[in-house]
């Protein structure tokens, strides 16, 4: 059972669209992605991924923010409930969190990904 609604996802287009400013792009069959990096690892793996992005998986939503939380403690205790994995931000419905503070996050870590990555 979803928690959360159409009308999240949409605001979550509006949202992701506003702060990133470009349109956006569907990666596989449920990402909606904003923008675009290439990244090589060690290993030598290598791919291309969307700077920011998100989908509405079967339990939560899933909000990519690339760059991580590590950086972002203050911004992440004001943003309301959710739980954070490496680089995913997952919240049950939108009325659960600031989304002052969301678009906040979302526009650090677009900047320091765009100052770590060539983006497009």
């Amino acid at each position: 059972m979803t928690v959360y609604s159409r009308e999240d996802g949409l605001k979550l287009l509006e949202i992701f669209s506003e702060v990133m400013g470009k349109k956006p792009k569907m990666w596989g069959g449920s990402i909606v992605g904003f923008g675009e990096y290439h990244y090589v690892y060690a290993s030598g793996q290598e791919g291309d991924w969307p700077v920011t992005g998100f989908s509405p998986r079967k339990t939560s939503l899933s909000l990519y923010i690339m760059a991580g939380f590590d950086n972002y403690g203050p911004l992440m205790e004001k943003l309301g409930k959710h739980k954070t994995g490496k680089s995913c931000l997952y919240v049950n419905k939108l009325e659960d969190i600031d989304l002052e503070v969301l678009k906040t996050l979302i526009a650090e870590s677009k900047n320091y990904m765009e100052s770590k990555y060539e983006t497009k």
